[in-house]
């Protein structure tokens, strides 16, 4: 790790610069809530968004970071114009490169790498480079560059800490001191991954044609952004999350599995070759995950609720229904083909839901337009960032392509029970 961050980490009394890179989102507003609980351990160094005016004002107006920045030029402009009004020194950047520069700051410890989709790939690179603490937030950053990011990681001497619930909670029950990207993981035999089950765990199967975007966001327990809804009720999130996994924890796909799990109290599991199997409990609440993630390897308060078991009541855990969530069968055999396979699956799915939320594609028929562009593509290794942009270019044009002739109407099909025998032929399923 580089000099600077080893010697914050090394003095408990120095506080931690850190930037919140997609501040105005839901994982950055959680993250500026555990900050702002312990204001002698961290001070904000830099806010980022893309073109939230208003809520990164305010933010900014709270913690006077030194920089703020905002990817829409317009928006940077005039979020500069209303800080200068009101008295703030904060210095506002716009443009991709900024967040880039920001993520690899001298006086920025840690980085809250919380930007949806491809728009935050760049800065976590840039962060893994300058050996910075990363909390990975953004599942897409690591399924489509995969390989490419954890090897930056490593060179780079940077500290790879992730705050999706699950990933956090493997995490916390790996061996003390274990950072993801260091190796294989001594003793551990398998992990496995909770899922909620989303809004059509009881569903009857032949209903599922005709469900609305409405019905495929109503999930029962949280109430989240349409696109992480519709993943939910695909079980497409963890797949998504299966991918990450393999990768933080050094683990071949075939030993990671996804466990229903509707309570959402165990957030995921550890088995080890003795028998032994940890778990993380809490209640569901992203505030425990970043505020591990920002205090690692000590603990802090979050603001968060006890677990009250007794009131919990009953845990119960079940397998996934493949042929009810067969997109979760395509992220699985995209972890284990590996290199450039999930890039693709992260593109085309992301198209697919687009299109269902628009009313253009069924339900049924995200699971099999991924499939079909999976089909069209031959896995090759990521070496570079832009192989990893033109890879997204192309998954997403293709899926176009095949929306726009309405798909083939063997695609379009109820796919149920859909399995790709080509996709399989190349995984060896």
């Amino acid at each position: 790790m580089n000099q600077a961050a080893t010697q914050a980490d090394s003095n408990s009394t120095q506080r931690k610069g850190i930037a919140v890179l997609g501040a105005t989102g839901s994982i950055g507003e959680s993250t500026l809530d555990v900050i702002a609980r312990h204001p002698d351990k961290y001070q904000v160094v830099a806010l980022a968004a893309h073109r939230n005016v208003a809520k990164l004002k305010a933010q900014c107006l709270q913690f006077q970071p030194r920089f703020a920045a905002l990817a829409d030029a317009d928006a940077a402009l005039q979020l500069e114009n209303e800080l200068q009004a009101a008295g703030s020194a904060t210095e506002v950047l716009s443009g991709a490169t900024a967040l880039d520069e920001l993520a690899a700051h001298a006086d920025v410890h840690s980085v809250m790498a919380a930007i949806v989709g491809a728009a935050g790939l760049s800065s976590a690179l840039a962060a893994a480079r300058a050996g910075k603490r990363i909390l990975l937030a953004n599942k897409e950053a690591l399924v489509m560059s995969g390989p490419l990011f954890m090897r930056e990681v490593r060179a780079g001497g940077a500290h790879l800490i992730p705050i999706d619930s699950e990933h956090n909670a493997i995490f916390q029950c790996l061996p003390p001191q274990r950072l993801s990207g260091t190796g294989a993981q001594p003793g551990v035999k398998r992990l496995l991954l909770t899922a909620s089950g989303g809004p059509f765990l009881r569903t009857a199967a032949a209903t599922l044609a005709t469900v609305t975007p409405d019905q495929a966001c109503a999930h029962p327990r949280w109430n989240m952004g349409r696109k992480i809804s519709v993943d939910s009720a695909t079980l497409m999130n963890k797949g998504l999350e299966l991918i990450e996994a393999s990768l933080l924890f050094d683990m071949p796909a075939a030993s990671i599995e996804v466990v229903v799990h509707p309570q959402s109290i165990v957030h995921s599991l550890v088995e080890y070759v003795d028998g032994s199997v940890l778990a993380q409990l809490g209640n569901p609440d992203m505030r425990t995950p970043i505020a591990y993630g920002l205090s690692w390897p000590e603990r802090v308060t979050a603001g968060v609720e006890s677990l009250d078991l007794i009131r919990a009541g009953r845990l119960e855990f079940e397998a996934p229904d493949l042929q009810r969530f067969p997109c979760l069968r395509l992220a699985q055999q995209a972890a284990a083909a590996g290199d450039s396979a999930p890039a693709v699956l992260n593109a085309a799915n992301e198209v697919a839901v687009a299109a269902f939320l628009n009313g253009k594609l069924r339900f049924v028929d995200i699971a099999a337009l991924i499939a079909a562009v999976l089909d069209d593509h031959s896995t090759v290794p990521v070496t570079t960032l832009d192989q990893v942009l033109e890879l997204d270019r192309w998954a997403r044009q293709r899926a176009g392509q095949l929306l726009q002739t309405n798909l083939s109407a063997e695609l379009r099909s109820p796919v149920l029970s859909m399995v790709n025998p080509a996709f399989n032929s190349v995984t060896g399923q």
